[in-house]
């Protein structure tokens, strides 16, 4: 199977749907890409696209067993020419031929031949464009329906997002398949972190992530307990976000809050180990790596009662309004002051996330990409 999936997710920044096409990616390479034999021939070529003016694909070693494509096309003038008119095929732009073609985001990597499939992560785009920039807000909401039902099958990485893509894109449910994201074969952290650690926000700082919401659940801590632990953000900041930078510099919030920006891969699991509870406040979530993530280091978690994140915790974690600083910050409170509580969220949230890895998504993917394909045939 020749398989030619857009890598440019992941090729400055491994955040969100950069991790899961990574780490997808090498899933598939450790399954289905080993060397052939006189018995079993390769299952699986698979080829990673990039495009940028700038920047060049350089693939680390977990991936050495993929082809790189690298293009210096620019970003926007190719994504305006695939999203509206189809075109260049990957056949033309690439020289070659694929069984597979595999889009990261709702839009079409368009092909002559081969079976196209798309990937979901979550429709907040519909609900709230004004949410977003650039080319998400001039295409996503305007062509996202028309291009998951052309599609051979589309890709969701939840339960939830497999409904909303049924009921706003339109999809029938049997082209839709669940392939859920996972965390590293990381091992569970020996002890609580010493002195308490830290309450720890995790992801972009952006409107969706609502980490308005959770400084004013932190001042409403903090006013109420001058031993409050410290409290981090980690992620890269969006333009619209850059307000809350700024807020953490003034009075209320100064010296309590510290702003790491992006964490490279190699230093996550050190984030999470040193960290008293993980928070995620989003309003909107169509999974929630960074929730499985922490619970798999053994962090306790609360959660916005939104999206993803009520089946991903499953009665794993502490579950709160966004909208309700004030709940959050009991949440919150009870967690750290509760060493019961902790710990039960800490063995529930560890068996949950053992049921999550990246060799099942994988399998899954493939499985997936066989059906496209005779879709495609059948289309034919």
């Amino acid at each position: 199977m020749r398989v030619l999936l857009d890598y440019r997710a992941a090729l400055r920044a491994r955040s969100g749907v950069g991790e899961y096409t990574h780490q997808m990616a090498c899933a598939l390479l450790a399954a289905f890409a080993q060397p052939a034999l006189a018995s079993r021939p390769r299952a699986l070529d698979l080829a990673l696209f990039s495009s940028s003016w700038k920047d060049r694909l350089r693939l680390p070693p977990d991936l050495a067993l993929a082809e790189p494509i690298d293009r210096r096309v620019p970003v926007r003038l190719l994504n305006l020419a695939w999203h509206r008119i189809g075109w260049p095929g990957a056949e033309r732009l690439t020289g070659r031929r694929f069984d597979v073609t595999h889009s990261m985001h709702p839009l079409l990597l368009p092909a002559r031949d081969a079976a196209q499939i798309v990937t979901v992560h979550d429709l907040d785009f519909l609900a709230h464009p004004e949410r977003t920039r650039g080319e998400i807000r001039r295409d996503y909401p305007a062509l996202a329906a028309a291009h998951a039902r052309r599609a051979d099958a589309v890709i969701v990485v939840s339960p939830y997002t497999a409904r909303e893509v049924v009921r706003r894109l339109g999809v029938p449910a049997d082209r839709v398949a669940i392939c859920p994201g996972a965390a590293p074969a990381w091992p569970p952290r020996a002890r609580p972190p010493a002195g308490g650690g830290y309450i720890l926000f995790f992801g972009t700082l952006e409107p969706r992530k609502n980490v308005g919401g959770l400084l004013d659940a932190y001042e409403a801590l903090t006013a109420r307990r001058a031993d409050a632990p410290e409290l981090v953000l980690a992620g890269s900041v969006s333009p619209e976000g850059q307000h809350l930078v700024d807020r953490i510099g003034r009075a209320g919030l100064r010296g309590r809050v510290r702003h790491l920006g992006y964490v490279e891969p190699s230093a996550r699991y050190r984030l999470y180990e040193q960290a008293a509870v993980l928070v995620q406040p989003s309003f909107e979530e169509g999974f929630g790596l960074t929730v499985l993530e922490a619970m798999t280091v053994g962090v306790p978690v609360v959660a916005a009662d939104r999206g993803a994140l009520p089946e991903l915790l499953d009665g794993a974690g502490a579950l709160v309004e966004p909208d309700d600083p004030e709940g959050m910050a009991r949440a919150i409170e009870r967690i750290l002051d509760d060493e019961t509580a902790a710990a039960a969220a800490v063995a529930r949230g560890a068996a949950r996330a053992a049921r999550f890895s990246w060799d099942r998504t994988a399998r899954l993917v493939y499985d997936t990409y066989e059906r496209a394909m005779r879709r495609r045939c059948g289309s034919a």
